[in-house]
């Protein structure tokens, strides 16, 4: 049983992984355990659902994104996470990162001293760069954007920006993020592109989803795909003729159960996640209706006729009160709910009481540690199985 071997865990510098120590087969074991306890609650409408067996990941080299605090100095920085004293450890090597990206993290340090970009000290308030934050690609290209306090570096950056991409020739998307605020807040609402590309591609199962600087992915590629792959699996086979997809952020979901007569329509309040999938609709040429709407699910779904199935995907905090009351008075026959929060999970289920699990299965988007996505098919309690 595999047990992830980590030098800043063994001596106490990283404990990010709280479950490091725990064999991933006995990591499976207790997230698929902890979901089905969170729906114990649901007495008989859980009771006979079919629970398939947890999608693993490999327990290391699976994380697509980087986020780096960067502290030290521009000529030697140190690119990782603050420890409890506020100090700099130092995570170029995490062993979550795939080996190409770790490879990236070097070159974008060079740049750090090339432009004299003076780390951001949260104790001082002084310095410009907070954070570097690395995306890959399923094919290695990669997005590589500087989040600033201000656009006093921006200059300098942009004249040791073809350095950098001589180093990083798989960089497509380079960008700064201004974020002035003294607060622990990653990033801001302004993005500064220099790049001609503004999309990383994320090949997933055949399909190019666009993925802009601020837009959401999930930060483990393969298991995505497994989860849309599975969800396009229990969709067709109840055959839906409309689908709405809320939360749909670039269109993972809609762009996969996408069918012949088959009506999609993804709702996401991001207008620059709209866009991207968008640009991935009309690339992959797909069958049937798709569309994409900018805004808020829970206000978008008031006085709409409900369609046959209903995709949600929210985030930790889960559907809310209001949201899942429409949908159990609305009462389309079947939704799909991929879940990163068990307990918000089944809070969301004992508000649709008109709904039972038909099916689930747990997909471990975040091994050495307590988190875990989660896909149930429900239908209508007067529904026939699928």
């Amino acid at each position: 049983m595999t047990i992830l071997d980590c030098r800043h865990f063994a001596v106490g510098e990283c404990r990010s992984c709280t479950w490091l120590g725990q064999p991933y087969d006995d990591q499976l074991a207790a997230k698929d355990h902890a979901v089905r306890e969170a729906l114990a609650g649901l007495g008989a409408r859980a009771s006979d659902a079919e629970w398939l067996a947890p999608r693993a990941s490999r327990p290391a080299g699976f994380r697509n994104k980087a986020k780096l605090v960067v502290t030290g100095s521009a000529d030697a920085p140190r690119l990782g996470i603050l420890d409890p004293d506020g100090r700099g450890v130092d995570l170029r090597d995490c062993p979550l990162y795939p080996g190409t990206l770790q490879a990236a993290i070097p070159r974008i340090a060079e740049l750090i001293g090339l432009a004299g970009l003076a780390p951001y000290s949260v104790r001082e308030r002084s310095g410009e760069l907070k954070h570097v934050l690395v995306t890959e690609s399923p094919d290695g290209e990669l997005m590589v954007r500087f989040v600033l306090r201000s656009t006093e570096a921006e200059a300098r950056i942009r004249k040791h920006l073809p350095t950098l991409l001589e180093a990083l020739p798989r960089a497509r998307v380079v960008t700064l993020n201004i974020q002035p605020a003294h607060a622990a807040v990653l990033e801001g609402e302004r993005e500064i592109v220099l790049t001609d590309e503004e999309t990383l591609a994320m090949r997933v199962n055949g399909l190019v989803l666009h993925l802009r600087p601020r837009s959401f992915f999930q930060t483990n590629t393969e298991v995505a795909a497994a989860l849309y792959r599975r969800g396009a699996e229990w969709v067709g086979s109840v055959a839906p003729r409309s689908v709405w997809d809320l939360y749909c952020g670039v269109g993972g979901f809609a762009l996969h159960v996408a069918a012949p007569a088959r009506s999609v329509t993804g709702i996401e309040i991001s207008a620059d996640a709209i866009a991207s999938a968008e640009r991935s609709r009309d690339q992959a040429g797909l069958p049937g209706e798709l569309r994409f709407e900018v805004g808020d699910a829970t206000s978008w779904v008031e006085g709409r006729e409900a369609p046959d199935l209903v995709v949600v995907n929210p985030p930790r905090r889960g559907l809310g009160d209001r949201l899942a009351g429409r949908l159990e008075e609305s009462g389309p026959a079947y939704v799909l709910y991929s879940s990163c929060n068990p307990a918000t999970l089944a809070r969301d289920l004992a508000t649709m009481a008109g709904y039972r699990v038909l099916r689930g299965q747990v997909f471990d988007m975040f091994p050495q540690t307590a988190h875990a996505e989660v896909l149930v098919m429900l239908a209508r309690r007067d529904q026939r199985s699928a």
